[in-house]
């Protein structure tokens, strides 16, 4: 992997990049579509690929560990052949579903112990076969298993999660070198920043995962409950030591406003389930702010979603429409809604590159959060 600095801006720590992968090209900042399962819920790969314009979608490890499993994935020769992406996919370790499953999984040394939500059955991840079990699927970066500790954890809970998520970053990297990809073209891998609301142990990990030289880096344990600023105070502190020729991945964040302020912080990567989630339940966002299409005064209202057109979508369909969709349960409301709240995240952050390749990111940023922070 080749990750290219463009330009960072002159007024913040924002930066346009661009990332070179075996499946393809990637222009930062870049938002990634959760495919949890294989799939972006509601959404065909050609709508991603030419109307919604994602560049990277994310699987889900622990999800897809249990279905379909390991072994149809490296029959159908991993996970792009699968789900026939030929783009580049992430795959999480699975830590944060398992470390979410409190009541149903035990934490060790050797790693994590849980039991499927399907059937119940018990599986054990580790460091090592993570590792492994990324490999079989063929993504083009791969994440290290990490804890992720609530956002309201102790400062002891908080160093013991962090010190242990660095005992088994060592391990996932001695896999990762002893390892060979299975499909002909190279997986990177990504260590995690953790240490909670803590800026002397988010300083430690950053240091730490710095220190191993992998092909890009990611911050986790941020959008887990704690308040915006405190997501916004750690990031900072993280990307003023995180190398600068390397990618920076900001785990499950966030809303349009978030990102915005993760960009300026110097974050490369986004990835959240809002779009899709959000869009499924009424909630659109907008680049004049944010939309809860259930309402009635949205029942006559026969203009665009989006009036500057963020998606196909747009010109098609109207607010009133919409509406009628997904108060009456019709699947079409769930596709179009998704389809539209993806293709405003790449638009968002397509518009901050070209700001930030600009120098006017900050004034930029300074206009959008205003119109995103508004309720329609």
């Amino acid at each position: 992997m080749i990750f290219t600095l463009e330009k960072t801006d002159l007024q913040s720590k924002a930066r346009a990049g661009r990332i070179e992968t075996a499946h393809g090209e990637i222009l930062t900042p870049i938002f990634m579509p959760v495919g949890t399962a294989g799939s972006v819920k509601a959404v065909h790969q050609t709508e991603l690929e030419k109307d919604i314009k994602a560049q990277i979608i994310l699987g889900n490890t622990y999800h897809l560990y249990l279905r379909p499993g390991i072994h149809i994935l490296e029959k159908a020769g991993g996970l792009h052949a699968f789900n026939s992406w030929n783009h580049p996919i992430l795959t999480d370790s699975g830590g944060y579903q398992v470390f979410s499953l409190a009541s149903m999984r035990k934490l060790k040394e050797e790693g994590a112990t849980f039991q499927s939500h399907i059937d119940g059955s018990r599986h054990t991840f580790t460091p090592e076969n993570v590792i492994d079990i990324q490999r079989s699927f063929g993504s083009d970066i791969m994440m290290a298993l990490d804890e992720c500790p609530p956002g309201d954890s102790d400062y002891t809970y908080a160093k013991k999660s962090m010190e242990l998520t660095h005992r088994w970053l060592q391990r996932g990297v001695a896999r990762y070198l002893e390892t060979e990809p299975k499909y002909g073209f190279h997986q990177s891998y990504f260590p995690i920043v953790q240490g909670a609301g803590f800026k002397d142990l988010r300083k430690i990990s950053a240091e730490t995962i710095a220190s191993y030289g992998m092909d890009g880096n990611a911050i986790g344990g941020l959008s887990v409950g704690e308040p915006a600023e405190v997501m916004y105070e750690m990031t900072d502190v993280v990307t003023d030591i995180l190398p600068v020729d390397k990618p920076r991945y900001l785990m499950g964040v966030g809303t349009p406003v978030n990102i915005l302020e993760g960009i300026a912080r110097g974050v490369d990567m986004f990835d959240c389930v809002m779009p899709t989630r959000n869009g499924r339940n009424g909630m659109l966002f907008t680049s004049e702010g944010t939309i809860n299409i259930k309402n009635q005064k949205w029942a006559t209202d026969f203009s665009p979603i989006d009036p500057n057109g963020v998606s196909f979508v747009d010109s098609l369909y109207s607010k009133a429409y919409l509406r009628h969709l997904i108060i009456s349960d019709e699947i079409l409301g769930l596709q179009i809604a998704s389809i539209h709240n993806l293709a405003f995240y790449l638009w968002l952050v397509g518009e901050a590159r070209k700001a930030i390749l600009e120098n006017r990111f900050i004034p930029w940023k300074n206009e959008m959060i205003p119109a995103l922070s508004r309720r329609l």
